[in-house]
């Protein structure tokens, strides 16, 4: 009998995890169907697919429609629209994967999932996702060992090859630039010797650590939002350190930390614009002292930049102090205003090349004796849209996807890829895709 998985969402993340479904429809005996709200881009690569157009929010009796007639659903839609397709999975009783946090909404439907016998796979791409597995690979290792694991630190990053690192912020977008913009908003929460720490917003890209990782030089990584609600998840109740952090090249946070203090990153309230916004005209809007002053060099007083030609050269880049460029935004927040600015500049090229860079570091006594392991991970993309970020995402959706099918993975309700029988076998088909880990040993 022919099954349909269902894919909700096909951006920038997504192609990896078409063209494996594509790729395995045949043979698996697919029907594959892509629902967007714009699908124009996929006619010429997807002819044996079933492509519609929509949009979920305006139709929620289509998308309940394409749902009943599934056999699984595939949510590549925003976060905030997941509870929405999860109950329409819910009253049509269809397993559902999406790569993103578990909500509480999501978690208070474990019971009535697991009473129909149904998977809701959460956080199963890349951060989230690979760094679980990956982790939790390690983790039951060290355990069936008998080693005692006293800290745990992990960070990821998606950044830009270093063949294609080509402007002084070393970063481009690989991700939703909204995402990168309002990142690291709230208060982290890690475990330090036992101890609970907290980072405000205001201080967070001032906190980082630096580590180098062979071959690729050195990586700066500031605090996730929360590090703690993975203890128990990770079955590390006893655990002394927990830190989950993001990785940057060095010096993107000290340059980072500036947009925060002035404030360009909020984005609760509208800017009052009442003439053309230009980028000189919104930096010149939260920065302190006389107007009358030149604004580059207002900025650099302001800020303590006179020796640190680095920074410098990093607002330069972004056009930041030019009265000419505008803005075209009439009713944005700041932390629209300041996307618009990134994206003029931080954008991939059609050659440029991304890099999804992951490390783990593990502190354990194993035998009376203490050790240490770091496991890293270093993808890199093909081209804009083949990009490491959408392969890491992708691929192991669809692995799990058709792993669930052909009844590999048989788990019932609200779950993240941290049970070897999720793990292991996506896991082990990654390896095939160059998703490789090393470890060293210390």
């Amino acid at each position: 009998m022919q099954k349909t998985v269902l894919v909700l969402g096909a951006g920038k993340s997504a192609i990896y995890l078409l063209e494996y479904l594509r790729d395995n429809a045949n043979y698996e005996n697919w029907k594959l169907i892509i629902a967007d709200i714009n699908t124009s881009s996929l006619k010429q690569s997807f002819k044996d697919a079933t492509l519609i157009d929509f949009n979920l929010n305006e139709n929620p009796t289509k998308l309940e429609e394409l749902i009943n007639q599934s056999s699984i659903v595939i949510s590549m839609v925003p976060a905030f629209m997941h509870p929405i397709v999860a109950k329409a999975c819910l009253k049509y009783s269809k397993n559902l994967i999406t790569p993103s946090y578990v909500s509480d909404e999501l978690k208070a439907m474990h019971q009535e999932v697991s009473q129909k016998g149904l998977l809701f796979l959460n956080e199963l791409g890349v951060d989230p996702g690979i760094d679980h597995m990956s982790a939790m690979q390690i983790i039951h290792h060290l355990k069936d060992k008998g080693a005692v694991i006293t800290s745990f630190e992990s960070y990821c990053g998606g950044l830009i090859a270093p063949e294609s690192d080509n402007n002084p912020w070393h970063y481009k977008f690989t991700w939703n630039p909204r995402n990168v913009v309002l990142a690291g908003q709230g208060t982290a929460k890690y475990l330090l010797d036992s101890q609970y720490k907290y980072i405000p917003y205001h201080t967070l890209f001032e906190r980082t650590d630096l580590f180098e990782i062979e071959g690729y030089g050195h990586f700066e990584g500031y605090a996730n939002r929360d590090s703690l609600k993975y203890i128990t998840s990770y079955e590390l109740d006893n655990i002394q350190t927990m830190y989950r952090g993001t990785f940057r090249r060095p010096p993107f946070c000290s340059a980072w930390q500036i947009f925060v203090k002035l404030g360009m990153c909020d984005d609760t309230y509208k800017l009052d614009i009442n003439k053309p916004l230009t980028n000189a005209g919104f930096l010149s809007s939260f920065l302190g002292g006389d107007n009358s002053v030149n604004l580059r060099d207002r900025f650099i007083a302001e800020f303590e930049l006179q020796e640190k030609t680095e920074l410098i050269n990093m607002f330069d880049y972004l056009d930041l102090f030019d009265i000419q460029k505008q803005i075209p935004l009439s009713d944005c927040t700041p932390a629209q205003a300041l996307q618009y600015i990134l994206e003029q500049k931080l954008v991939l090229s059609e050659q440029d090349k991304d890099m999804l860079v992951m490390l783990h570091k593990f502190e354990y006594t194993l035998n009376g004796n203490h050790q240490s392991l770091i496991s890293s991970l270093v993808v890199l993309g093909e081209d804009k849209i083949h990009t490491a970020m959408a392969k890491t995402v992708g691929l192991p959706i669809a692995i799990a996807c058709k792993m669930i099918l052909n009844g590999s993975i048989n788990e019932v309700g609200v779950h993240i890829p941290v049970k070897p029988s999720i793990y292991e076998p996506i896991m082990n088909e990654l390896k095939s895709f160059g998703i490789n880990f090393k470890e060293k040993v210390n």
